[in-house]
């Protein structure tokens, strides 16, 4: 279950950089192809912020849609996999976005 690492990654960032101070929201971007379960992420949240100046913190989860360039015709489209052809046919894609994982920001009260 890689998304308690993450969210222990996470949770140990936010801490060390704002002590202790009271944090309201953490919020995070998550890429749609980022492999990471958000539901799981949203539970180790939760247990990785028990006892911590996180405890009573919101975790929002902006779910950022996934993009790809075709290398052939050179458009980009929104996909669900990069298994998927272009709508030219041509499956020599990149990913341009929806595979990251980034604290977006975090608001302090």
């Amino acid at each position: 279950m890689h998304e308690l690492s993450l969210m222990d990654s996470v949770v140990e960032t936010v801490v060390e950089e704002l002590g202790s101070q009271r944090i309201a929201v953490v919020r995070l971007e998550i890429g749609e192809l980022s492999g990471v379960a958000v539901d799981a992420l949203r539970f180790c949240f939760e247990v990785c912020t028990r006892g911590t100046v996180l405890a009573d913190t919101a975790l929002d989860i902006v779910m950022i849609p996934a993009r790809a360039r075709c290398r052939s015709c050179g458009g980009e489209h929104a996909t669900s996999s990069l298994m998927a052809a272009c709508v030219c046919g041509s499956f020599d894609r990149e990913l341009i976005c929806g595979d990251e994982l980034r604290l977006k920001e975090v608001e302090v009260v």
